[in-house]
């Protein structure tokens, strides 16, 4: 390694990208090409970027493998801030084992971080802590240490272990003021204030407020009667129903749950629930039906009563009944949540992290966009969306997998 190289990679290791390219910019071999790519990526040019990287693994030469690695691992994470998720997983997961076994634990460690970046955005949660736990009880550079913090905090978040969650934010900030990257020390600053927003609201008893993500745990835990609206279901302590699929009893189950204690009005549930203004007997026999299959669905939690004027939740054994309400209601609650993070995202990205079709992703965003909730820059395939913050809460519960369903 020549001198200039090494000093534009020293450069771009404490952040000073304008000083690595004075090193490298008119040199096109190889090596100079990855470090230019690497800091066009740092400047946020990343299709310039990928264009760098790509051009230096083709001109090393296929003996120099751990070159081409290298390059492999910054265009992965391009890729990764460029919110291109399709393809599989597996090309990452060689590239850090192949530098491993060659004794580059520094660019293999950098792999595993953002192989479990990706599938943490996935929500594959599983799958992310075991690329992530590849990075436990390893010496890592400041920046990579707080991103391996930040990345922690994340997945924390999404199984509602919140106690971790700051432990790592505290790591990652710790790390951050090492590594001395302006940058860096904004993302954790920016993580850590988000956790402290409204991260859902509390509904029942005649009363609406916001709860902080800690707030939420402690009514998880408090053994009350939960109709969850984030996750669409109904706990009680460790004992959860989903009804993600059934949406008619989900409805009926809130509207009784936030109404309780009192009675709701036959009425007023088949407006709820149907969304209908005009009701004829038709639909008080439906409605009927419905109570029906809720009463046997949530037998071990609670029962259903007919009242005079309609019916009645009464939980076996909680004292309380909550509905705990996302911040965002709404169909598009899960694709703003996504694009919460800031980063530009492809419809393609955002269909495959939230596992539906790009066509309901678009439907979403022109939705989005009509409300100014959402922008978008590019045309066609490289159309991406970003969104318009939504201040004084965060959408952690909006995200796929950010709590514990089974």
């Amino acid at each position: 390694m020549d001198s200039l190289i090494a000093a534009a990679a020293r450069a771009l290791a404490a952040g000073d990208v304008l000083a690595a390219l004075k090193h490298v910019a008119l040199r096109d071999d190889p090596s100079a090409l990855a470090l230019r790519g690497i800091a066009m990526a740092q400047l946020g040019e990343l299709s310039r970027a990928r264009e760098l990287l790509r051009r230096a693994r083709g001109g090393f030469g296929t003996h120099e493998v751990l070159a081409r690695a290298r390059c492999a691992v910054a265009e992965a994470e391009v890729s990764l801030a460029m919110r291109e998720l399709g393809g599989s997983s597996r090309p990452v997961l060689t590239t850090a084992t192949l530098l491993e076994a060659r004794g580059d634990h520094a660019n293999a460690l950098q792999a595993w971080l953002i192989l479990a970046r990706r599938l943490l955005l996935l929500g594959k949660l599983q799958e992310a802590a075991a690329a992530l736990a590849k990075l436990d009880g390893q010496r890592l550079p400041p920046a990579l240490a707080a991103m391996a913090g930040l990345t922690s905090a994340a997945l924390a978040l999404r199984s509602m272990q919140i106690t971790a969650a700051r432990t790592a934010l505290a790591r990652a900030r710790e790390a951050a003021s090492n590594a001395g990257i302006p940058a860096l020390q904004a993302e954790v600053d920016a993580a850590c204030e988000q956790l402290d927003q409204p991260a859902a609201r509390c509904v029942g008893a005649g009363s609406n407020h916001p709860l902080r993500i800690e707030q939420v745990q402690a009514l998880l835990n408090s053994g009350a009667l939960i109709v969850d609206a984030c996750r669409r279901g109904v706990r009680v302590g460790d004992s959860w129903l989903s009804l993600a699929r059934r949406p008619v009893l989900f409805a009926l189950a809130r509207a009784l749950a936030e109404a309780w204690p009192a009675a709701v009005e036959r009425d007023a549930l088949i407006m709820q629930t149907f969304g209908l203004r005009h009701y004829d007997e038709t639909l008080r026999a439906r409605l009927r039906v419905e109570i029906g299959r809720l009463r046997t669905l949530i037998a071990a939690q609670a029962r259903i009563e007919a009242t005079a004027e309609g019916f009645r939740l009464i939980p076996n054994v909680a004292c309380q009944v909550w509905v705990l309400a996302p911040p965002i209601e709404s169909e598009q609650a899960a694709v703003f949540a996504l694009l919460a993070d800031d980063a530009a995202w492809s419809t393609s990205a955002l269909a495959l992290a939230l596992g539906t079709s790009q066509r309901s992703v678009q439907r979403a965003l022109v939705e989005l966009e009509a409300a100014a909730r959402v922008r978008s820059s590019g045309r066609g395939r490289a159309q991406r969306w970003r969104s318009v913050p939504l201040a004084g809460f965060t959408t952690i519960l909006l995200l796929p997998a950010a709590l514990p369903i089974d």
